[in-house]
Parts: C-alpha cells; sequence; structure tokens
C-alpha cells in the first residue's frame, strides 16, 4: 500500500516565517526608502523601528511616543485635548486592529521576526543536544506566575512611563522606555550588519541603565532560545496587547473535547508556551492569552479533528491520526528532532543463513 505524505503546517509555518523575517528586516531594499517609511506604523509583531531598512514597524513606538509628546505634552500645558492630538492614536490603533483582525495573534507565531529567532535558535539547541528545559507538562503554577509580567511591562514601560514623561513627571530619556529594552531591536538590526544599537550612552544614568538591560536582556534571550521554547515571548508586551483583542479576530483555535484531553497531554508538550489549557480545556478555555496561533498543538493532537485552526467558518487545519503519525517520524512533540540516518542498516538475515 503506497504510503501518502501530508505536506506540514510546520514547513509552511517557517516559510511564512522566513519570509517575513526578510521583509522585517530588510523591506525597504525591495520597495524602496519612501514606501518602507512605513508600509505599516501598527504592526502586531515586534518588528523594530530602529531597524532602519524595515519594511514596517510595531504599534508599541508610536503608542509610546503619541502618549509621551502629544497627549502628555498637551495635559502639562493645560490645552484642551482636542481630536487633533487623540486622532493620532485612533489611527494608529485603527491601523493596528485591521492587520489584526486578518490573522489575529498569528502575527505572533508566524511573522514576528524575533520569535522566528528563537524558534530557529531553538532548532539549534535541539540539533546539538542542548536539554530542553520546560515547564512540566500539565503544571499551571509556574505558567501563572509568568503571565503577569508581559501586562505589567506593557502597562508600565509602553503606556505609564511614557504618559509620565509627557507630563514631565520622569525624565525625557523615558519617553520610550520599552523600545529601549526590547531584545527585538538589537537583534532585527545586527541582521542587516549594524552595530549602532548595541552601544550604550555613558552620558545619561537612565539612558545607561536602559542601554545595559537591553544588551543583557538580548544575551540572555540569545542563551535562553537555545535551552526554553520562546523564553522572550512569555513576557512580551504586544503578546499581551494582542491578547487584548484576540476574540475579535476571525483568526482562532476551536478545540473540541476527547475522552483523551487531559490525559495524553501531547499538545501541551508540543506548544512552545507550555500552555497546559489546551490539553485540560475545550471551547474558549482552551485559546489562552499566551497562545501564538502556531498550530503545533494541532499538528500534534493524535485526535481525528479534536484541535483546528480556523479563519471564520473555514477550517484552515485540522488535526489528524495519519498527520500526526507522519509528524513525529521526523520531530517528537517537544521539539527534539530525531538522528538523520545517512546510511541504512543492514538487512537482517534470514533464519538459517550461515
Amino acid at each position: 500500500m503506497r504510503k501518502v505524505i501530508f505536506p506540514t503546517l510546520a514547513r509552511f509555518r517557517l516559510t511564512v516565517q522566513l519570509l517575513m523575517l526578510v521583509v522585517t528586516v530588510y523591506g525597504s531594499v525591495f520597495v524602496g526608502t519612501y514606501m518602507a517609511d512605513k508600509l505599516s506604523n501598527a504592526l502586531p509583531a515586534l518588528s523594530c523601528a530602529y531597524d532602519q531598512m524595515n519594511g514596517g514597524y510595531c504599534v508599541l513606538i508610536p503608542t509610546q511616543h503619541i502618549l509621551h509628546h502629544r497627549i502628555g505634552e498637551a495635559m502639562v500645558r493645560a490645552q484642551q485635548l482636542t481630536l487633533t492630538m487623540v486622532l493620532p492614536l485612533l489611527m494608529s490603533f485603527a491601523v493596528f486592529f485591521a492587520f489584526f483582525f486578518v490573522l489575529g495573534k498569528a502575527f505572533c507565531g508566524w511573522i514576528c521576526p524575533l520569535g522566528t529567532l528563537q524558534e530557529l535558535l531553538g532548532r539549534v539547541g535541539r540539533r546539538f543536544g542542548i536539554g530542553l528545559r520546560r515547564v512540566a507538562p500539565g503544571d499551571l503554577g509556574p505558567v501563572q506566575r509568568v503571565r503577569p509580567v508581559k501586562w505589567l511591562i506593557l502597562l508600565g514601560l509602553v503606556f505609564l512611563l511614557p504618559l509620565l514623561t509627557g507630563l514631565g513627571v520622569t525624565p525625557h530619556a523615558l519617553g520610550n522606555p520599552y523600545c529601549d529594552v526590547c531584545p527585538a531591536r538589537i537583534a532585527t538590526t545586527l541582521l542587516t550588519g549594524s552595530t549602532e544599537q548595541l552601544a550604550v550612552a555613558v552620558d545619561d544614568k537612565v539612558k545607561l541603565v536602559l542601554g545595559g538591560t537591553a544588551n543583557f536582556l538580548f544575551g540572555f534571550i540569545i542563551l535562553a532560545a537555545l535551552a526554553i521554547r520562546q523564553p522572550f515571548c512569555r513576557i512580551c508586551p504586544l503578546l499581551a496587547f494582542n491578547s487584548l483583542a484576540q476574540r475579535l479576530s476571525p483568526m482562532r483555535l476551536v478545540k473540541t473535547r476527547h475522552e483523551n484531553c487531559g490525559t495524553c497531554r501531547i499538545c501541551t508538550d508540543a506548544c512552545p508556551m507550555d500552555i497546559p489549557e489546551i490539553s485540560q480545556a475545550d471551547g474558549r478555555k482552551a485559546y489562552n492569552e499566551d497562545c501564538t496561533l502556531c498550530g503545533r498543538c494541532a499538528e500534534y493532537c493524535p485526535q481525528d479533528g479534536t484541535i483546528k485552526l480556523k479563519w471564520g467558518p473555514l477550517s484552515l487545519f485540522a488535526s489528524s491520526r495519519a498527520y500526526y503519525k507522519q509528524k513525529i517520524a521526523a520531530e517528537l512533540p517537544d521539539g527534539t528532532v530525531k538522528p538523520l540516518k545517512f546510511v541504512r542498516s543492514p538487512a537482517k538475515a534470514a533464519p538459517g543463513d550461515a
């Protein structure tokens, strides 16, 4: 009987990730600097504005700048808050939601350049046998303790400090504090050959602390990604930002209850964010705030049609036992790659042969 070979969702996603890595890092090379300034200034992914060759940057930078330079400074001058001040912020959010409506949180799992780099580093770690460090399957406690961090970063570094800087309460150097510590700023600019963002200003104590924190965080993420899947994604404020509107997008994860749910836990093993709810819950509860819609849980679910990636009424991908068997032949759910066989093992001798 002829073996059926399925095209894998993971290979398709990796192709999209690599393509979008080129677009978000080197986009202006293809479309020109004028058009690239910018194709969008409100992407729901960490595409860094400090990279001068990119093709668009994420919504966090205009959010900080508008809070700092427009709303905050307007309030401190006691001017009336008019549409001319609020409109730029509303326009940034409108562009963000327009993009987000199409793909939802898949921007994190398919397009974000920093997410792609972390996954590639993880593949390197698995290939060289670096032991995987992860939360025990089904262990919700450690996951719950980490989850608030991304919300604290979003509220503190993206919203509060830029607004306080605009009001004159905090130093000018804190006008866009998140971008000053974001590892994507260093990672994507290094890919273009620029080392400028590695430099740390020593003439200002605040800038010195921010720059030192950025370099430390970047180095930590690079090393941690070899052994921990998606280490920065777990505390990324853009993931929190995207989760605020995840119900508004037709792109979603759908899970129906199966009798083995909560016992095999293969989907949680496959999840790069170690989300225990995907194996324990169903319906909306399974689509957790940490989900990046990468689709690995659907790929590794051994039950037909239990987990689906859907866009509105359209089913884009559904779990199946046949696909699962093909997938684990090359890669285990936790990302461990099976060793390549370059030489066929000799055939066993028939009984009675000399």
